[in-house]
């Protein structure tokens, strides 16, 4: 999304026009309604006063429809692209520096995050007063805990520790 612009022609000419960040990180092809989730795992709720550019369901036409999260003066690291793969497996990531992008890459699902997601079973190891971190192997349509092997599919992201 190096000119900021995103076509999609189907039924007519769509243009999409969001203001370009000057440095910053631009997380685009995020699976529509995702962007909320987007934000809550990287812990961005706009107290803190970051400047943010957000498209929820707009035109897409690897996906669809797509969410693009653009976050001013601020680079991921990589624990926060592992996650985020987990609810948005075929976003791109651009980081901006000076208006241009400068780095561009797809998000790789990794096979292990730890301490990133709690475990819906009551009864496991990782949610009683054990210090035990939490493991979750990543599946092709889910997850599954190391340690009492739950495998969660959906609301992943309602799963992870902000």
């Amino acid at each position: 999304m190096s000119n900021d612009r995103d076509r999609h022609d189907g039924d007519g000419d769509h243009e999409l026009r969001v203001s370009k960040i000057r440095d910053g990180t631009v997380i685009d092809h995020v699976r529509g309604g995702q962007a909320l989730n987007v934000l809550a795992i990287l812990g961005i709720d706009g107290s803190e006063g970051e400047e943010l550019s957000i498209g929820v369901n707009v035109p897409s036409d690897r996906l669809a429809r797509k969410d693009i999260v653009k976050v001013e003066d601020r680079e991921l690291s990589q624990d926060e692209v592992d996650v985020l793969s987990l609810i948005a497996p075929d976003a791109t990531i651009n980081i901006v520096r000076d208006y241009d992008v400068v780095e561009k890459h797809r998000v790789e699902r990794p096979d292990v995050v730890e301490g990133v997601l709690s475990c819906p079973n009551p009864g496991c190891i990782t949610t009683g007063n054990e210090p035990v971190t939490s493991r979750f192997t990543v599946l092709e349509d889910g997850v599954r805990c190391s340690y009492c092997e739950t495998i969660v599919r959906d609301e992943i992201a309602s799963l992870i520790d902000t």
